[in-house]
């Protein structure tokens, strides 16, 4: 009877330390929530330290409690299905990382300050320690309450359902995003973003020349071009009358991009050179940023390097805008829209003027090799021909 009580206690104090534990995860989500969009500061206060917020590294804290988490994680999964079930040693578990790292990592954030870290590695920090305790009450929901492990349903998952298992392993990769971030430093971090964004800026500018190339390896005569397109439109109008005519059909239709006719009186081919060569400029620029601007930080800025933050955080909202605005350019041109191409182009232009503008002139100094590049540039994003 005495065994019996005990563990019957033993399971009301889990239940009880359950619930804490996911309402505090609940309540941290949101904050870490609201710092990754940006849209509140702190509120709620770390938790007392021997050492003053400016003399703690957020990455390094990030990285220690991301680690606890980690090896926290694979206890309370190892518990969960293996006999005895035990619910002293999970209650255990969880209030060890209730005491430390949940807040801990939550601390992390709070201390990355914008003006130390940059507003773009403080969202980054805050979207990954989210994820992190997103995933971490997966795991805790899943923790069994009736005194039994879980059956293997739970444990390996079923109907769609995330087993345990699966739970664990994606509380680890978060946890080691979050790792990571001490490894790849703030510098790496906004490293290694621009050469997301140029990737992707690269790969528009595949695309676009082979749009370009298709148009000028059409040597069609024109009457075959004229039959073709009658040919083209009979075929249309007859699937229009076709009410079999498949939804994948249609949507196929629609996405295939339509070539630049011969004739050109909107002169959307000479559009389409001139914005080639400036979109090449542009993903030069971001290699130029990523040389002679990203890899040269130090991170904290030294004194002089005062306005390096405020500078970067100015920049990487254009940085990372463009790519869409040039997505945006090559769909104009896929509908030879005329007027949105021409919209969309200075759109881009503009920006990529701009974000050279604000790296111009280098962290401490006046003038360096990339000024003066950086002049040239903006030369030919205003003039490519």
């Amino acid at each position: 009877m005495a065994t019996n009580s005990t563990t019957g206690e033993g399971l009301e104090t889990l239940k009880a330390v359950v619930k804490s534990t996911a309402d505090l995860i609940t309540q941290l989500e949101t904050l870490l929530h609201s710092i990754a969009v940006n849209k509140v500061s702190d509120t709620i206060a770390p938790p007392p330290s021997s050492s003053s917020p400016k003399s703690i590294d957020a990455l390094s804290l990030a990285h220690d409690s991301a680690t606890l988490i980690k090896a926290h994680t694979t206890k309370l999964s190892l518990l969960i299905i293996n006999e005895p079930f035990t619910p002293s040693a999970i209650t255990k578990v969880l209030r060890e990382l209730v005491a430390g790292p949940i807040p801990a990592l939550a601390s992390a954030v709070q201390v990355c300050d914008a003006d130390k870290y940059t507003s773009v590695a403080r969202e980054d920090l805050a979207w990954r320690c989210y994820r992190v305790l997103k995933e971490l009450k997966g795991l805790v929901d899943i923790i069994p309450l009736n005194g039994k492990t879980l059956p293997n349903a739970q444990k390996n998952g079923s109907k769609g359902d995330r087993g345990s298992m699966a739970a664990t392993g994606v509380v680890w990769a978060a946890c080691d995003d979050v790792i990571l971030l001490k490894k790849l430093g703030i510098a790496g971090l906004l490293i290694k973003k621009v050469e997301e964004y140029r990737d992707t800026l690269k790969d528009i500018l595949e695309e676009l020349k082979e749009y370009n190339e298709e148009v000028d390896s059409d040597d069609d005569d024109d009457d075959d071009a004229d039959a073709a397109q009658h040919d083209e439109v009979t075929n249309v109008t007859d699937q229009m009358q076709n009410t079999h005519i498949s939804t994948q059909q249609m949507l196929d239709d629609l996405m295939n991009p339509r070539h630049i006719p011969r004739d050109d009186p909107d002169k959307i081919r000479e559009r389409l050179e001139s914005c080639l060569r400036r979109l090449r400029l542009t993903t030069l620029l971001y290699s130029a940023i990523i040389k002679r601007r990203l890899k040269s930080l130090q991170f904290p800025p030294t004194k002089a390097q005062a306005p390096v933050t405020q500078r970067l955080d100015e920049v990487f909202p254009l940085l990372k805008r463009l790519p869409h605005r040039f997505g945006e350019v090559a769909c104009a041109f896929y509908e030879l829209d005329r007027d949105a191409i021409d919209r969309a182009m200075d759109s881009c232009f503009f920006d990529a003027f701009a974000a050279c503008e604000m790296l111009k002139k280098p962290w401490e100094g006046q003038k360096d090799e990339f000024t003066e590049w950086a002049e040239k540039f903006q030369v030919g994003i205003k003039k490519p021909d």
